[in-house]
């Protein structure tokens, strides 16, 4: 099953779909494997890599999969060695989320021949990113997981970015876990959908398995967007993330080490509001004292399936509903 927008014909695809960013979760190759084979576009979460990893690892994706894939930056935790990186690995394009890229990394990144994506919350921030030259702009709502500064629910948001920044292309990021979210978010303008949290829930993901089942039992109503985690990082909130112990109880100034991430040789304590997510074979310690990343699509995630699954059902179910309503 097939379905073609103009984002799928900019990038060889055979489904409107690009996987999130999501650093940690999807630092590894496996989930951009797995993506970028079934047709969507993978993606690297590079989060705080070094410059040799992240070269390691779009070498190991380009290893495992012929299909176009994005490197997603956090902006404010990104510097010239690591542009130099991707600019000389040149993928199909490099993302950025959490504030805008400079001029000069978005020009450098075209001449590698990188396409630029950045991620928005307002419709001033869009026309900016398109002003700058950005390729695609990523339309993110206030149902999407993880780091979140959007100003309107997904898709109020959506048509009034599609508007202001055509024809550049538009795709829609926030509470889309499955084929009908897809469906309306072309209706309303978006050339394709931005998948985060139904992804996070896949075989091939980097998430802690005890974070994945979670998941799959949450509630579409149990998370919340809190400036909670990270608070030696201001700029870095807010997140919205599942509710557990230490989002529902008071604040604290007590920060006990509550696990361990092992990262590289490197085995770093996780303090109470840690913005590390915690992550299979790598993360020990208390998820009830972690930041559990997700968006409000969370309630239509009913299993962790293989990724290439949650590609083929969203297309599917996505073509059904364009085939039954689109005549």
């Amino acid at each position: 099953m097939e379905i073609t927008t103009r984002f799928t014909e900019a990038y060889g695809l055979s489904t409107p779909i690009a996987q999130a960013g999501m650093a940690f979760v999807g630092m590894t190759p496996d989930l951009a494997v797995a993506v970028s084979n079934a047709g969507a576009l993978g993606s690297l979460g590079v989060g705080l890599l070094p410059p040799p990893a992240i070269t390691q690892a779009i070498a190991a994706i380009r290893a495992g999969t012929p299909g176009p894939f994005h490197v997603n930056f956090i902006t404010i935790f990104t510097d010239e060695p690591r542009i130099d990186a991707v600019c000389e690995a040149a993928p199909a394009a490099v993302s950025f989320h959490w504030g805008h890229p400079p001029r000069s990394w978005i020009d450098r990144l075209h001449a590698a021949g990188s396409r630029v994506f950045e991620q928005v919350g307002s419709v001033e921030d869009a026309k900016r990113a398109a002003g700058d030259g950005v390729d695609v702009i990523v339309a993110q709502g206030l149902e999407a997981g993880g780091h979140n500064f959007a100003t309107l629910p997904t898709f109020a948001l959506l048509p009034l970015v599609a508007d202001a920044v055509a024809p550049a292309l538009v795709l829609a990021a926030g509470g889309i876990a499955d084929g009908r979210g897809l469906a309306a978010a072309l209706m309303l303008g978006a050339d394709g959908a931005w998948v985060g949290t139904r992804l996070a829930a896949t075989d091939e993901s980097l998430a802690h398995d005890e974070y994945k089942e979670r998941l799959v039992s949450a509630g579409a109503t149990e998370t919340v967007r809190t400036s909670l985690f990270g608070p030696e990082t201001p700029e870095f909130n807010p997140m919205r993330v599942l509710r557990n112990r230490v989002v529902d109880a008071p604040p604290t100034d007590e920060r006990p080490v509550v696990g361990h991430t092992t990262l590289g040789d490197e085995v770093l304590e996780l303090r109470r509001y840690t913005s590390m997510v915690p992550m299979r074979g790598l993360t020990t310690g208390d998820l009830d004292e972690m930041p559990l990343l997700s968006g409000q699509g969370v309630g239509l995630v009913d299993a962790v399936k293989p990724a290439a699954s949650v590609i083929a059902d969203m297309t599917a179910q996505a073509a059904d509903c364009l085939a039954r309503y689109c005549r």
